[in-house]
């Protein structure tokens, strides 16, 4: 009987195992429900990205139906993003950019404040400017409390100041008509 559980315990593990990768090759990546969904924005006290004397808290997003983008100059897809986040703040959609950049991070170089402002600004000249504001995570202290995966990512948050969904990926028509636009209409009724 011990050689045969000697035997059989290797065996479930494998099973175990193989059944967990075989689940991951069917799951998508970009599909994970957040936690914070009907949850309020994390608090935060972070500056502007443009004027860092000016602070932004989660009381930004009290009031007005809110799209959060996180985004960095160094994000191809977020570039891709840009022209259609603009035409949505076009529309009326108030967008605020939560931004990260990699190289303020030692680990990635070391870039002054006034660099990173000047990509931004450059960026904007080429493609446009949706947002209302840009919060700068520096820290990405705000993008780990929301579970930030990578850039691009949206959230819309309601007039409450709550999360009421979360996109991983840029936001495109395809992906607005699918997945926000009930939502967001459904928010404009309320």
């Amino acid at each position: 009987m011990n050689k045969t559980a000697f035997y059989l315990i290797p065996l479930f593990i494998f099973i175990g195992l193989l059944t967990f990768l075989y689940q991951g090759l069917f799951s998508n990546p970009r599909e994970h429900e957040s936690t914070l969904l009907e949850h309020s924005v994390p608090e935060f006290v972070l500056p502007d990205l443009m004027d860092t004397q000016k602070k932004h808290t989660q009381d930004v997003f009290i009031g007005k139906i809110t799209l959060l983008n996180v985004w960095g100059v160094w994000c191809t897809t977020c570039a891709i993003e840009l022209p259609y986040l603009k035409q949505l703040q076009q529309e009326g959609k108030h967008i605020v950019g939560l931004y990260y950049d990699q190289d303020i991070d030692p680990d990635f170089g070391i870039k002054t404040v006034q660099r990173v402002q000047q990509e931004v600004n450059q960026t904007y000249s080429q493609l446009g400017n949706p947002y209302a504001f840009n919060i700068f995570d520096v820290k990405r202290n705000l993008s780990l409390d929301l579970g930030v995966t990578g850039a691009p990512e949206t959230y819309l948050i309601d007039k409450q100041g709550k999360i009421r969904l979360h996109h991983i990926g840029d936001l495109n028509p395809r992906v607005w008509a699918n997945k926000f636009a009930a939502i967001y209409a459904q928010l404009e009724a309320e």
